[in-house]
């Protein structure tokens, strides 16, 4: 990065002795100054002649009457956002540690909601963010987008609705709960209930979609677990870790770019092998106890915050199901993984060696 900094040292300097050729000392002193600047008429493209910019370069001397900088201060627009309000019924977790309940309605124009909040807890709290459900909040609705977007760890969100695009993004601990409204009468695993490019980005946490989700379902992914029940093209897309348990169709070009992490994807139809996209992963059967159990776990979560029928169908169903898992792994980190139990069995084993043995 030294090279970064001497390049950009070497631009500063530049500026300084242009600034300086002109009689300016900073930026700010030029500004708005379109006295100096000229047209340049003996270009001889066809395009520039005839053209009059005296009107685009007129300057008038500032004075009482007229700035040439920071003439309108920017309206932002965030003091109504929801996270104030959040922040504010928040506080009995952020400043005592008491588990807090919020409800709220929500529509599309509510964006990056939880994001404020999230902040709010790392600057008190940093990385360690707070114990797990410390504050529930509950929505009903529709979310914009970046819905829970960098959510800390202790915040759980349950969306009772729909949200957009960008749910999950940069999720940091937090917990994301999104469920169809009471009553609706569509089927879950077969109408989208989230948008597309979720968990973009995510180092941890937990997510959970009783529904299926639009394009680029955990592209970047770095660390989340998921669990869905089924998503659009480019799935897994440039993830690097975490977890991913996809309970119904996928779309196409499945793991493209996948580095790390693991995905387990239920083929129902047994044409996932054509969805995937085989340069950088392995497929494999759902066979190892590990995976067995940790699948399980998923599923149980998912049935737990959901209710989600399809999930205790499968864990009712177990030994009809479990064949028809299949677990999508890159071969790189595969490696990584299988030489890391190597030594952790070479470890064991010279642990019991090198251990003391009480002769009778």
């Amino acid at each position: 990065y030294q090279n970064v900094i001497n390049y950009f040292r070497f631009i500063a300097r530049e500026v300084r002795e242009l600034l300086a050729q002109i009689g300016a000392r900073s930026l700010n002193d030029i500004i708005g100054r379109t006295d100096l600047l000229e047209q340049d008429k003996t270009v001889g493209n066809w395009k520039t002649k005839g053209i009059d910019m005296s009107r685009i370069l007129y300057f008038q001397e500032a004075g009482k009457r007229f700035s040439i900088l920071n003439t309108v201060e920017q309206n932002h627009k965030i003091e109504g956002v929801m996270d104030y309000d959040l922040i504010k019924q928040a506080d009995p977790a952020l400043h005592g540690g008491h588990k807090v309940w919020i409800s709220k309605q929500i529509n599309n124009v509510d964006r990056t909601v939880g994001s404020m909040l999230s902040g709010e807890i790392s600057k008190i709290y940093g990385e360690d963010g707070l114990p797990e459900d410390t504050v529930n909040a509950a929505f009903f609705g529709s979310a914009g987008q970046s819905f829970g977007a960098f959510l800390a760890k202790g915040v759980t969100f349950r969306l009772e609705g729909e949200s957009n695009d960008y749910l999950g993004k940069g999720l940091s601990g937090g917990k994301i709960i999104v469920v169809p409204p009471v009553g609706s009468k569509f089927v879950p695993e077969k109408n989208i209930i989230i948008g597309n490019t979720v968990l973009y980005g995510a180092t941890a946490g937990f997510v959970s979609i009783h529904g299926v989700a639009g394009e680029r379902f955990a592209v970047r992914n770095s660390g989340a677990t998921a669990v869905v029940e089924g998503v659009g093209d480019h799935c897994c897309e440039y993830m690097t870790g975490g977890r991913v348990l996809v309970l119904g169709k996928t779309g196409r070009n499945f793991a493209a770019g996948m580095s790390g992490g693991i995905a387990y994807v239920l083929d129902e139809d047994g044409d996932f092998d054509y969805y995937c996209n085989k340069g950088l992963v392995d497929l494999t059967p759902l066979a190892d106890k590990d995976d067995i159990l940790e699948v399980q776990a998923m599923l149980s979560k998912h049935l737990l915050y959901t209710n989600s029928a399809k999930a205790r169908y499968i864990l009712s169903n177990w030994m009809r199901f479990q064949h028809k898992f299949i677990k999508v792994i890159p071969f790189e980190y595969k490696k990584v993984l299988e030489e890391k139990k190597l030594k952790e069995l070479e470890k064991k084993i010279k642990e019991t060696a090198d251990a003391p043995h009480i002769n009778e």
